[in-house]
């Protein structure tokens, strides 16, 4: 089994802290492999401006304060440019206070200084995913809410992506279209045009040997034929909190263990009221498509 299809599988588990995710490896390789093919087969400026032979050491500086993650690809960008393993001064998922070394990089100086963007661009790509993560999570500290990515990922940089949301304390949502059932608005529609049920587009789902089954509503009858279907969980997409919380009541009144996630639109300001309206999960598209990177620094050292 692949090291993609574990991460996969991780997310039809209930959404918690330790998901068990493989080592990332193979995919940081893949990723770190296709950003330093981008840059040439040469690094014309680097191997005028430096002798042979000659090595350097750089040091990772976090010029404003966020939360580490991406290691393992930056480790994997130093290890195909030849470079000596990473000192990192930090954990993943700990906070790198502004003006602070995160990591030592040290190894040839042409190498060093070709690996210098690369390393950089996934590095703050996601400490900023991480660090917006984690605003999120400390905004509904004390409820029993989980903060989710969604699929609204880079193309290609998927399971950098969801990992940095997991360093910045967020959980695992659906990874991919083959191991968790999600019936959207579309899907909704399908089954109309197709005329078939939601409940058994779901029991074909289950015997097929999906676990999870989630099901997104926009109304108190979509919400009741979702249990009705034995939905394990509902989505409630683009309500207000009142909402969430009434939708939400109805449908454990009729299955008390249903999951309810809340999504669509919600922001910092307003997600804390959304877990107290009685959201389990609420998923933020913006942690991975609206991210700002974090301004970090590769400093060649004396």
């Amino acid at each position: 089994m692949t090291a993609w299809s574990l991460l996969a599988e991780a997310a039809t588990r209930d959404a918690a802290p330790d998901v068990g995710l493989p080592d990332a490896m193979a995919d940081a390789e893949l990723v770190a492999r296709l950003a330093l093919e981008e840059d040439g087969l040469t690094d014309v400026t680097s191997e005028v401006t430096t002798a042979p032979g000659l090595n350097g050491t750089g040091a990772v500086v976090f010029r404003e304060a966020a939360v580490l993650a991406g290691s393992v690809y930056a480790d994997a960008v130093v290890r195909l440019a030849g470079l000596a393993p990473i000192r990192w001064q930090a954990a993943e998922g700990e906070v790198v206070a502004a003006g602070a070394v995160a990591a030592i990089v040290a190894g040839r100086l042409v190498g060093l200084l070709r690996a210098e963007r690369p390393l950089l661009n996934m590095l703050q790509r996601a400490c900023g995913i991480a660090t917006m993560t984690r605003a999120f999570v400390a905004a509904v500290a004390g409820t029993r809410c989980r903060i989710l990515h969604t699929r609204k990922t880079t193309p290609g940089l998927r399971a950098l992506e969801v990992r940095a949301v997991l360093a910045g304390g967020g959980a695992a949502h659906r990874i991919d279209l083959s191991h968790v059932l999600l019936v959207k608005d579309n899907h909704w529609r399908a089954l109309a045009l197709a005329n078939k049920s939601l409940a058994a587009a779901l029991d074909a789902a289950r015997a097929r040997g999906v676990a999870a089954c989630y099901v997104e509503v926009e109304s108190r009858e979509q919400t009741q034929a979702a249990c009705a279907a034995r939905a394990t969980r509902i989505v409630v997409d683009n309500q207000p909190p009142e909402t969430v919380r009434e939708w939400a009541a109805l449908a454990r009144q009729v299955a008390p263990e249903i999951e309810v996630e809340a999504s669509g639109g919600i922001t910092l300001a307003d997600v804390r009221r959304y877990a107290e309206a009685g959201a389990d999960f609420v998923s933020i598209g913006a942690l991975t498509h609206s991210a700002r990177a974090v301004d970090l620094a590769l400093e060649l050292l004396p």
